[in-house]
């Protein structure tokens, strides 16, 4: 049977609760790349520069990091219905003030509440979906990484159209979809099964002393430092109009949602999930490197085209955090997930501050370096990574969903 073809001739047959938290899904990945195209914006409406517009990126992530050692404790305890109103509650309330914001440091401090609340809701929509969907785990990643890409994809458009008017606007939007979001999760999708046993603080941290876990989650740190400064500094380097910018980041996220879905699949099934995570990463290295190094026109390329290497990481990543390890799924996810944000806080903060002490190229030297270094660590721990935990759910699985992970 054909891995990705089984997952594709399943993944539009969901039932409607599937359907509903992937539909808020992309309105929390909307969120994500939301502020790219009015960054310029913001820094002139609120009087900031750089490095402290930035810090809209640092404060999200960095509690979005923190918050995964919350999530499976809460989500075990209330539920997980309960655990993704909660955080798009959480979402609906700072994303609005976020939009009334007077100084960039309530606007930093609201994008931190913002980053608890889609910490709360992401985590926890993974594991519904995977354990709800129809068509066993490679169906229900496929559907999730659609609800990713789509959700990177639509966020700068959604900000450009919104932001021309004013910056605030975008903020007011995502509460008012993130709103519908949690219509649509009360109404549609019933309290799934807590989980035998409650899950502690210190599980993911434990789930980390796996070899082949804490292998993909340190390459996913030095991938994600990369992957956020593209998202979070190279608006500034482009200093586009917010429509022109929203229009690059739109299509950067359609490439990032194509080659997630499609592509990647068909990539791991030929020539298997590590070379191909491996490839992917050098090949973002030598892009930032010359989307750094290039005119204007060149760096608009580049910036599109790195979304093609984004997408196939995102996608084999995922899957390496998912079943490389014996560790329940939610715990996995929230090990892994709390190593690789603390790149995505950093990322936005230090490519400025490197601009500031050296020049507008070094911050992409970096980056590149960032991303052969999460290749070197594909490549020395590839025994690690290639160990295949058990499914926990043999009912729902099929050959290929468990064999999509090998190399």
């Amino acid at each position: 049977m054909d891995t990705f073809d089984a997952g594709a001739g399943s993944i539009l047959r969901q039932p409607t609760a599937v359907w509903a938290t992937a539909g808020a899904s992309v309105v929390a990945f909307m969120g994500i790349g939301l502020v790219d195209p009015i960054l310029p914006s913001i820094a002139e409406g609120l009087d900031a520069n750089a490095s402290q517009v930035s810090l809209l990126f640092t404060s999200y992530f960095l509690i979005t990091a923190l918050a995964m050692l919350v999530t499976g404790f809460v989500s075990s305890r209330i539920g997980g219905r309960k655990t993704l109103l909660l955080g798009l509650a959480f979402v609906v309330v700072f994303a609005g003030l976020a939009g009334t914001s007077d100084t960039v440091g309530q606007l930093v401090g609201y994008r931190a509440g913002w980053g608890l609340g889609n910490a709360l809701f992401v985590s926890t929509a993974l594991a519904v979906i995977v354990g709800a969907a129809a068509g066993g785990s490679a169906a229900a990643i496929l559907l999730y990484e659609s609800a990713l890409g789509l959700g990177m994809a639509c966020g700068p458009l959604v900000g450009a159209l919104l932001g021309d008017a004013s910056w605030r606007y975008p903020f007011f939007g995502t509460a008012f979809l993130m709103a519908i979001g949690f219509l649509c999760i009360a109404v549609f999708l019933k309290e799934q099964p807590k989980p035998a046993r409650r899950t502690s603080l210190l599980d993911p941290v434990r789930a980390l002393g796996h070899g082949g876990l804490a292998s993909a989650a340190v390459s996913a740190f030095f991938y994600n430092y990369t992957f956020f400064t593209v998202l979070a500094f190279t608006p500034f380097v482009l200093n586009m109009t917010p429509y022109k910018s929203g229009a690059v980041f739109f299509a950067w996220g359609v490439l990032l949602a194509v080659f997630s879905v499609l592509v990647a699949p068909r990539m791991q099934r030929r020539f298997g999930s590590l070379k191909v995570l491996g490839g992917s990463l050098v090949l973002l290295a030598a892009d930032v490197l010359v989307l750094g190094y290039g005119d204007h026109t060149t760096a608009i390329v580049c910036t599109v085209l790195s979304g093609a290497f984004i997408g196939v990481n995102n996608t084999v990543y995922t899957e390496l955090a998912l079943g490389v390890s014996d560790a329940p799924r939610p715990v996995a996810s929230a090990g892994y997930n709390f190593v690789r944000w603390f790149a995505a806080a950093a990322a936005p903060y230090f490519a400025p501050k490197i601009e500031e002490w050296t020049d507008i190229h070094v911050p992409f030297v970096v980056a590149a370096v960032t991303a052969v270094l999460g290749a070197v660590v594909v490549l020395v721990r590839r025994r690690a990574l290639t160990h295949q935990a058990q499914e926990l759910e043999p009912a729902h699985a099929t050959e290929d969903s468990v064999t999509v992970f090998a190399d």
